[in-house]
């Protein structure tokens, strides 16, 4: 089973054998860490939105509400569709949504399993930034020796309204129109309050990154070596495969990793640059972390230094 940490799966339901799924473009309130939220546009209540799980051969039609102030489009990161279900409104013949209306995205999954993603590609400075994206899966049929499979997003926006060095409770704007960062997310939430990936002894476990943000991500994993297993979806031959601790997520990029789970512990798995493991530029540790952890290890976690909100 695929899971995202923080976020839910979207469901479906099956007419004339299409898989129909829905999806509602809208403003949504996402804490961040416990007592601040942001306010943001994402699908169905989050930022990111649900993830979309669907098979090779699929006809698939995906719905998509627009209860924006703006018009929106989505784009199928990755995926190989006709030209007019692309979402790209500004260069292609696929409309744009506009505020109030709907459109059916309809198309045949002919794409291999693998790991995609989808996002606005309208008014794409400020959508994107905002929140509006999300995680396009092809599931594999055939039996996997895989016992745990996750994915995570990997995220950044600027919030107004904050002093440095200070994280105060609160509801903020997000900023769009600047590339100056203050805080890191994974699946839309910041360290500590990210969920950890629940492992057990023996697992051979795969994560999927994606990255739809303004800048590259270097993600460390500490305790282990990792193989490189596909990148944008598209499977890397075993014998092609490279195996590393540390891999760079560019923005637009998706890729899977796998490993085994051979050295029980609560092992952290976070952004490499410096600044992205901070939530405003203050400390303690936080931002763009999680953690692997071993169910039933006996070592207990380091009390963590409290956060200490301004009031």
């Amino acid at each position: 089973m695929i899971v995202t940490p923080d976020l839910h799966t979207l469901d479906y339901s099956i007419k004339y054998g299409v898989k129909c799924f829905e999806l509602v473009a809208e403003p949504v309130k996402q804490e961040i860490l416990p007592g601040v939220f942001m306010n943001a546009w994402g699908y169905n209540g989050s930022t990111p939105g649900p993830t979309i799980i669907v098979n090779s051969g699929d006809n698939v039609k995906i719905r998509v509400y627009n209860k924006l102030p703006q018009p929106t489009s989505i784009h199928w990161h990755g995926l190989n569709i006709p030209n007019d279900m692309d979402g790209v409104p500004a260069v292609e013949p696929s409309p744009r949504i506009d505020p109030g209306s709907f459109f059916d995205y309809e198309f045949l999954i002919t794409n291999p399993p693998g790991t995609h993603m989808y996002h606005s590609h309208y008014n794409t400075v400020m959508q994107d930034t905002m929140g509006l994206k999300g995680a396009f899966i092809i599931k594999n049929n055939t039996t996997e020796n895989i016992q745990k499979d996750y994915f995570i997003m990997l995220d950044e926006v600027n919030l107004k309204h904050l002093r440095k060095f200070i994280v105060k409770k609160g509801i903020y704007n997000i900023n769009p129109f600047t590339m100056n960062s203050n805080f890191f997310f994974m699946n839309g939430r910041c360290f500590p309050y990210t969920s950890p990936l629940l492992v057990k002894k023996g697992d051979n476990c795969r994560v999927r990154f994606g990255n739809i943000s303004l800048n590259n991500h270097p993600i460390h994993f500490h305790g282990h070596q990792f193989a490189v297993t596909a990148a944008d979806g598209n499977p890397i031959q075993k014998e092609n495969q490279i195996i590393k601790n540390t891999i760079l997520v560019a923005s637009g990029e998706t890729w899977d990793i796998e490993f085994n789970c051979n050295n029980p512990g609560l092992w952290p798995l976070h952004c490499h640059l410096t600044q992205h493991v901070s939530n405003n530029l203050q400390l303690p540790f936080g931002g763009m972390a999680t953690s692997v952890n071993y169910i039933g290890f006996k070592g207990k976690a380091a009390n963590p230094v409290p956060w200490s909100f301004v009031k």
